[in-house]
C-alpha cells in the first residue's frame, strides 16, 4: 500500500494547489473507520479505497473526487453517516460518496426487470455528477486486479458484470485503456483456456517473427524523420480479450489475423496529424475501407484521432492511430478530462467534451421508455454494441456474444435445456443449430427426453459456458467404458515404446500433463482428449513423438484376423474420432462414429457391436467426407475453393451442385483427408473465405451400410 505522504505527492504532481490538509483527514477518517477490516486477501480494508484514489491521480481529477474514493465504502460498510461525512467534509464530497454507495448496492447482474431498473438508476447517478461512476469504475478495476483472493463463485459474478456492464461503459465513455483492462481482467476469469491459448500464440509468434513492435515503429520514425515532422510513436501488441473477439467476430484463426499490432503517433499540432497520414500512406499501401477521420468528425465523447490500417513490413497489416497531445489526453482520460488539473488549475482541454452534453446524447430516448425489455435492448444496443441480445418465448431478454447460436441460447437458460436440445426456432421459423443469431430475435428451444450432447456440439457454439458443459457431458456419458479403453490404449503404447505401464509412471505422467490424478489420464486417453504416445513422450521426451505410417487396408485396432472393415458412408468417421464396429453379413465389420443415429437402431443387438479404435500414426489421406457449401456466385470463386482445399493436402473426388440461386450456390464436395484434425483445418480455411457462406460436414442417416 501507498503511503499518505505518496498519495500527497501524486496529487501535487499535477495540482500543487490541492487542499493537502483535508486529504490526510480523509484518510485519518477512512482508516479509522475500517480498522479491523480486513479484504479476502487478508490485507487491511482501507488498502482498497487507497488503491482507488491512486488510480484517480492516474487521470489527474481533483481533491473532491480523490477524498471520495478515500471515503467511498465508508457509509456502506462503517458505522460512518451521511451527516458526519457532511460535516466533516463539505456537502460536495458526502453527495459524491452518497452516489457512490447507492451505485456499489445496484444488483447489476440481477433479473432482466430489476437490471433495467437499476441500469436506469445507474445512468441517473450519472447524470448528476460523473465523477460518481469514475470512482466506481477505478473502485471495479482495483476489485478485478485483486479478483483472484475471491471465490470462485464470486469471481465468475464480478467478471461477467464487469464484461456487460462497467467495461463497456469505460469504452463509451472514452477511457479505452481502461475498458481493454476491464476486459482482458474478466476475459481472464471467465475463459482462461482461451486467453492462455492466445498468449501462447503470441510467444510463438514473437519467437519466430522476432520483436515485430519494434522494427515497425523504427520504420515509421525514420519516414516521419525523411519527412521532419515532430513525433512519439508507440507500439504495442492488442490484449488477449480484443485478439479473441475479433477472431470470434470475423469467425477467423489466429494465424489469418493480421491487425494484432496497434501503433500511435502523438504530433504537436493538428497540421502535422494530416502531413504524418500522407507519409504513411506514401510509404506504405491503405487497406481499402479501414481509414476513419475522428477529428473532422468526432466522437460524442470527445475522442478525435484519425485511424489508418496499412501494409506493413513483409506484408503485416498495421493499425495506426494519429492524434495531437491535446486530443492524446482525451482519449486517454474520456469524459474524465473535464475534470483534470494541470499545475493546480482546471486544464484548459478545447477537445474534452461536457460531461452534461454527453449524458443526453448517451440516454437520448431512454427516458420514456417504460417497457423493461425495450428499454434494456435500448440501452444495451447502445453501449454494448459487440454483444446480441435474443428473447425466450417468455419474453426475457438473453444476452450472447456475437455469434453465438441457437445451442449457446439453450445452455445460457439452463444446461438440462442444452444437453437436451434437439431443434430451434428463430422467429417462428426451424433453423439449424450453428445458425448464428442476431438482435432482436425471438428463439425457442425444442427438447427431446434421451437426447444427449454430441462431440459435433463443441464447434458449433461460442460461449465458454456451453463448451464447458457439452465436455463435461461427453467426458462424464461412458467414463468407465473411457478408463478401460485409455488403459488398452495406453498398454499397447508403452510396449510399442518398450516400457513397463505402472501405477506410479500413469500417476507421474499425469502430473506431467497437469491432469489430477492417473483415473483421469486414462479416461481422457480414452475419450481421444490426450493420445497414449503423448503420455508417453511426456515420461521418456527421448522417445519423440514421431508417428508410424498406417496401412490404408487395415487402420483399426479391434478386429480379428479374417474379418474385413471399411467406413459407413451414414457418418463417414475419420482417424482421431471415437469409432464403433457393428459386424453385417456378407459384408464384414463397418466402423460408425460414436455419434452416427444409425447405431441406435442397434441398440438390442449388442452381439453385433465391436470394440474399434483407430491405429495411432500418420494416416494418408485417402477417407472421403462430404462437405456441405453455400458458395457466392460470382466468377473465381468456385476456383479458389477448389485452391484452397488443394492447399490444404486435401483431393477432392467428386463435386455436385444441389441447388443453384441468382447470387448463391450449394454443393457438395467430397474430399480424402488423413483425419479429424485435418478436417478442421480445411474447414477453418473455407470458413474463412469471404466468399463461402457456410460450410459444414454433411451426414446423412438413410445411407445405409
Amino acid at each position: 500500500m501507498i503511503t499518505q505522504d505518496d498519495l500527497i505527492a501524486l496529487v501535487r504532481n499535477y495540482n500543487p494547489r490541492s487542499d493537502e490538509k483535508l486529504i490526510r483527514e480523509a484518510w485519518a477518517y477512512g482508516d479509522a473507520m475500517h480498522k479491523g477490516q480486513f479484504r479476502h486477501s487478508g490485507e487491511p480494508y482501507f488498502t482498497h479505497p487507497v488503491a482507488v484514489a491512486a488510480l484517480l491521480t492516474e487521470m489527474r481529477l481533483d481533491d473532491a473526487t480523490i477524498i471520495t474514493a478515500l471515503l467511498h465504502d465508508t457509509i456502506e460498510d462503517t458505522k460512518s453517516t451521511y451527516s458526519e461525512v457532511a460535516r466533516l467534509f463539505g456537502p460536495e464530497i458526502a453527495e459524491l460518496v452518497d452516489g457512490v454507495t447507492k451505485l456499489t448496492n445496484l444488483q447489476l447482474s440481477s433479473s432482466e426487470a430489476k437490471q433495467a431498473e437499476n441500469i436506469r438508476k445507474l445512468l441517473i447517478a450519472m447524470s448528476r455528477d460523473l465523477r460518481v461512476i469514475l470512482v466506481k469504475l477505478a473502485d471495479r478495476l482495483h476489485n478485478m486486479r485483486t479478483i483472484r483472493s475471491m471465490r470462485a463463485a464470486k469471481q465468475a459474478q464480478k467478471a461477467r458484470e464487469t464484461m456487460d456492464i462497467y467495461a463497456p461503459l469505460a469504452g463509451r465513455m472514452g477511457m479505452q485503456w481502461m475498458r481493454e483492462e476491464l476486459e482482458d481482467l474478466s476475459f481472464r476469469v471467465i475463459n482462461p483456456e482461451a486467453r492462455n491459448s492466445i498468449l501462447r500464440r503470441f510467444i510463438t509468434l514473437q519467437r519466430e517473427a522476432g520483436d515485430v513492435v519494434h522494427r515497425i515503429s523504427a520504420d515509421i520514425r525514420a519516414e516521419l524523420d525523411r519527412a521532419q515532422i515532430n513525433a512519439d510513436v508507440y507500439g504495442r501488441a492488442k490484449k488477449p480479450y480484443s485478439i479473441w473477439r475479433k477472431m470470434q467476430e470475423k469467425d477467423l484463426a489466429f494465424s489469418r489475423l493480421s491487425d494484432i499490432y496497434g501503433f500511435r503517433i502523438i504530433t504537436d499540432n493538428l497540421e502535422d496529424c494530416y502531413r504524418v497520414l500522407c507519409a504513411v500512406h506514401n510509404r506504405w499501401r491503405a487497406v481499402p475501407g479501414r481509414f476513419k477521420d475522428y477529428i473532422s468528425q468526432p466522437k460524442s465523447n470527445g475522442y478525435r484521432s484519425i485511424h489508418t490500417t496499412v501494409s506493413g513490413r513483409d506484408g503485416k497489416r498495421v493499425e495506426i492511430q494519429i492524434r495531437t497531445r491535446e486530443m492524446h489526453e482525451v482519449a486517454e482520460a474520456g469524459v474524465a478530462a473535464h475534470w483534470a488539473y494541470r499545475d493546480g488549475q482546471r486544464s484548459k482541454n478545447p477537445f474534452a467534451v461536457d460531461p452534461a452534453k454527453w449524458i443526453s446524447t448517451l440516454t437520448e430516448g431512454f427516458e420514456n421508455e417504460d417497457d423493461h425489455d425495450a428499454f434494456l435492448e435500448h440501452v444495451k444496443l447502445e453501449m454494448y454494441s459487440d454483444q446480441v441480445f435474443c428473447f425466450s418465448p417468455k419474453g426475457d431478454v438473453i444476452q450472447l456474444p456475437r455469434g453465438a447460436t441457437p445451442l449457446d441460447f439453450a445452455y445460457a437458460i439452463h444446461t438440462r435445456i442444452g444437453d437436451s436440445c434437439v431443434s430451434a426456432k428463430v422467429d417462428g421459423l426451424r433453423v439449424p443449430l450453428w445458425t448464428r443469431l442476431r438482435n432482436g430475435q425471438s428463439v425457442e428451444i425444442i427438447t427431446a427426453e434421451g437426447q444427449r450432447p454430441q462431440s459435433s456440439w463443441i464447434d458449433i457454439v461460442v460461449t465458454g459456458r456451453a463448451k464447458s458443459a457439452i465436455r463435461r457431458s461427453l467426458r462424464n456419458e461412458d467414463r468407465e467404458r473411457f478408463i478401460r479403453l485409455g488403459n488398452e490404449l495406453l498398454r499397447l503404447a508403452f510396449e510399442g515404446a518398450g516400457r513397463d505401464l505402472s501405477a506410479k509412471a500413469l500417476t507421474t505422467a499425469a502430473k506431467l500433463l497437469s491432469v489430477p490424478n492417473a483415473s483421469e489420464l486414462r479416461a481422457r486417453v480414452g475419450a481421444a482428449e490426450i493420445s497414449a504416445r503423448r503420455v508417453v513422450s511426456a515420461l521418456y521426451p527421448e522417445i519423440g513423438l514421431q508417428e508410424p505410417e498406417v496401412d490404408a487396408a487395415r487402420p483399426v485396432a479391434g478386429l480379428e484376423a479374417d474379418q474385413s472393415f471399411r467406413r459407413a458412408p451414414c457418418c463417414q468417421p475419420l482417424p482421431g474420432e471415437r469409432i464403433i464396429g457393428i459386424t453385417y453379413r456378407g459384408k464384414g465389420v463397418v466402423a460408425h462414429s460414436m455419434d452416427c443415429e444409425v447405431l441406435a437402431e442397434y441398440n438390442d443387438q449388442s452381439e453385433r457391436w465391436i470394440d474399434l479404435r483407430w491405429l495411432d500414426g500418420t494416416h494418408p489421406a485417402v477417407y472421403g467426407v462430404t462437405l456441405d457449401l453455400t458458395i457466392s456466385n460470382d466468377a473465381g470463386v468456385l476456383g479458389r475453393v477448389c485452391s484452397l482445399i488443394g492447399e490444404h493436402k486435401a483431393n477432392i473426388s467428386d463435386l455436385r451442385f444441389v441447388d443453384r440461386k441468382p447470387d448463391f450456390y450449394r454443393l457438395m464436395v467430397e474430399v480424402e483427408l488423413r483425419g479429424i484434425s485435418h478436417l478442421h483445418q480445411v474447414l477453418t480455411a473455407l470458413e474463412a473465405e469471404t466468399a463461402v457462406a457456410q460450410v459444414a460436414r454433411s451426414r446423412d442417416p438413410s445411407l445405409r451400410p
